[in-house]
Formats: C-alpha cells, sequence, structure tokens
C-alpha cells in the first residue's frame, strides 16, 4: 500500500508540474499574439488621443511582460539548463563516444 500511495503521490505531483507547463505556454502564446497587435496599433495610430493610446500600449506591454516573467519563473524555478550534473553527464557522453570510436 504504501508504494502504492508513493506512486499515486508521484503520478499527480507530475500531473500537476505539467499542467503548470501547459498554462504557461498557453499565456506565453497569448502574450506573443497581444506583442504583435500593440505593435500594430502603435504603427497604425494617429488622432487626438495618440499620447494616451501610445502610453496605455506601452505600459500594457510592460506589465505583461513582467507577468510572463514571473510566471516563468514559477513554472521553471530550480530548472538551470547547465548545472553541475549535465556536465559531468555530458563529460561521460563524450567520453564513452571517444572510447567506442578509438576501438573501431
Amino acid at each position: 500500500m504504501s508504494t502504492d500511495n508513493k506512486n499515486q503521490e508521484a503520478f499527480l505531483k507530475a500531473e500537476k508540474k505539467v499542467y503548470n507547463l501547459k498554462v504557461f505556454y498557453i499565456h506565453l502564446v497569448g502574450y506573443f499574439i497581444l506583442v504583435a497587435l500593440l505593435v500594430y496599433n502603435l504603427y497604425i495610430m494617429h488622432g487626438p488621443y495618440k499620447d494616451f493610446f501610445f502610453w496605455f500600449d506601452i505600459i500594457v506591454l510592460v506589465a505583461w511582460t513582467v507577468f510572463i516573467g514571473i510566471h516563468g519563473w514559477h513554472v521553471f524555478r530550480g530548472k538551470i539548463i547547465f548545472k553541475k550534473n549535465w556536465e559531468d553527464r555530458k563529460i561521460k557522453e563524450f567520453l564513452e563516444k571517444d572510447r567506442i570510436n578509438r576501438w573501431e
């Protein structure tokens, strides 16, 4: 029973991580769409309210960039790409390839 509970807890934890990753990627796609629309809006803008909408667009861009950064940090925290164990694993991989190629 204890092993079954641990497996179930591990599955639920992994399921939650996948869900958070999926939500982050959806948020990122929405961010790119918003950036494209706001940049286009900045390009075509004219009229008496030009200054207001210019600053409004800039504020929205900056705010959403900060929010997407915080969301990404929350989802990927602790996942540094080049950790020490990654370096060790790559060194072993290259040594193994070199050893195999040397005897051929």
